[in-house]
């Protein structure tokens, strides 16, 4: 869906013991992709997908992060594990949970809990929004996503 929302700023703790701030990245467009936890199978296939595209996006100017509301020390084992070359920002708080609305009620194993519904967002320069994916399915998505870059 073409959006043309701007995003307000916000600051994330982020792997490699940085704080990732969203007005100061330097990529011409960024990818903000929120999945629901670290070293489960959806967001394991994600995030490899992301990983094996990666030098591509960075050729377009564009920047990868993931987002969840797991703990930095959760991303820096899953990030370590994988070997994604982009940062994982933890959303303890919610606070971009909540500013995206990615938080919702999901069935798990016949309960409902509040979850991350897997959501990728792309951002220009002015940090508006160009492209927004919710409810996402992991397989075929990254590809997607990297042929909409292309287009911008």
């Amino acid at each position: 869906m073409e959006k043309k929302e701007k995003v307000g700023d916000f600051f994330l703790p982020s792997t490699g013991g940085k704080t990732f701030q969203l007005s100061k990245a330097k990529d011409k467009f960024v990818v903000l992709y929120f999945y629901p936890k670290d070293n489960t199978p959806g967001c394991t296939t994600e995030g490899a997908q992301f990983r094996d595209l990666y030098r591509d996006f960075q050729e377009l100017g564009c920047g990868i992060y993931g987002i969840s509301r797991d703990s930095l020390k959760s991303h820096e084992g899953f990030r370590a594990k994988l070997g994604f070359p982009f940062d994982l920002l933890a959303d303890t708080d919610e606070n971009a949970c909540s500013q995206f609305k990615v938080i919702k009620m999901k069935n798990l194993y016949g309960k409902q809990v509040r979850g991350i519904e897997r959501s990728t967002f792309v951002l220009d320069r002015e940090r508006v929004i160009r492209r927004e994916w919710r409810g996402v399915k992991v397989p075929g998505h990254v590809q997607e996503v990297f042929d909409f870059v292309k287009t911008l």
